[in-house]
């Protein structure tokens, strides 16, 4: 369940949709789903993306490093490949037994085009920051890109959510970061931090991860 901030039908209740295939609010579920769209995280940084109580988070990553499907190093984890072969059979199941597959795979087709225009915007910003590449491209025209996205960002979410609940939370940490780019550049791309890219590339990997195809 990524994106914090998620309300189904009723709090904590999955959509009626569901027909008991597979509980999406699941604990190891949604860790282990949410691991393997960040790539690398610590348990505070799961738990904030899932509002879930730390303690909550590091038990079910203990649960999934004893079956071999996370490792842990330097204070984060990752998935494993028997992690990842996990996490696709549970949201594949989680798929269809939502319904949901046809609206993701939608949603993701309309993804596409878009991404390639803010990873071009999000590339030139980062050449400019290191005074690499021969286009000066200012902040101003960045920001025109990232505004026309984060309206994209609301309408898919909004598609979404209506079938998978945990996809909530991406256009309010995206217009949040967007809110004060405008006055600190490190939040148009920055790593440490909720950067207009991070949230952008994580709804993304988010979309692949659910459909099988990162």
């Amino acid at each position: 369940m990524v994106g914090c901030g998620v309300a189904g039908p009723a709090d904590g209740e999955p959509p009626r949709s569901y027909r008991g295939a597979v509980r999406p609010d699941e604990p190891t579920t949604r860790v282990l789903h949410t691991v393997r769209v960040l790539g690398y995280a610590e348990p505070a940084r799961i738990a904030d993306r899932l509002g879930l109580p730390e303690p909550a988070v590091s038990e079910a990553l203990l649960d999934a490093e004893a079956y071999g499907w996370v490792r842990h190093a330097d204070g984060g984890w990752s998935a494993t490949d028997r992690g990842r072969a996990e996490g696709e059979r549970r949201v594949a199941a989680e798929l269809d037994a939502a319904d949901a597959r046809e609206t993701v795979a939608a949603a993701h087709r309309d993804f596409l085009p878009l991404d390639d225009v803010v990873e071009a915007a999000c590339a030139a910003w980062q050449q400019r920051q290191l005074g690499l590449g021969e286009a000066a491209v200012g902040q101003a025209e960045t920001l025109v890109v990232l505004r026309r996205a984060a309206g994209a960002v609301a309408e898919l979410e909004a598609r979404l959510v209506a079938v998978l609940p945990r996809f909530a939370g991406y256009h309010r940490r995206f217009a949040a970061a967007l809110a004060v780019a405008d006055t600190q550049e490190a939040w148009i791309t920055g790593l440490d931090r909720d950067s207009c890219h991070r949230v952008w590339s994580e709804l993304g990997q988010d979309l692949r991860t659910t459909l099988g195809a990162a």
